[in-house]
């Protein structure tokens, strides 16, 4: 008895394709939004017990620094600038576990999308 066209287990690619698409079409609409949304937010972080708040975007653009009085001593700049660079780097760490995690909910169980080669 020979098969008509068609995959094992009677599933015919036409539709499968369609419903491919539909899903990767409904995908990309939910990274857009949340990319959106990301880039919309703003991230802070402090260093050196609070003395340096440095705020960044989502689109990972330093938005603000504060400084307290105390940490601007004139002779000792290298702190207050390893204190600004280490605030900056923790604001944009929160942007990426953001938008991996963001991303992540999206894709959902297709982690490994960005192993493929492409």
């Amino acid at each position: 008895m020979g098969k008509k066209g068609g995959f094992p287990g009677g599933m015919s690619m036409p539709g499968n394709m369609n419903n491919l698409m539909k899903q990767a079409q409904r995908m990309q609409r939910q990274m857009e939004e949340a990319t959106k949304q990301l880039e919309e937010s703003e991230f802070s972080a402090t260093s050196g017990g609070g003395v340096v708040e440095v705020k960044v975007s989502g689109k990972k653009e330093l938005i603000s620094i504060k400084l307290s009085e105390e940490v601007v001593d004139p002779d000792d700049i290298e702190t207050l600038q390893d204190l600004i660079v280490a605030a900056a780097n923790e604001a944009l760490r929160k942007v990426e576990e953001a938008s991996e995690q963001s991303m992540g909910n999206i894709t959902g169980g297709l982690g490994g999308l960005s192993g493929f080669p492409f």
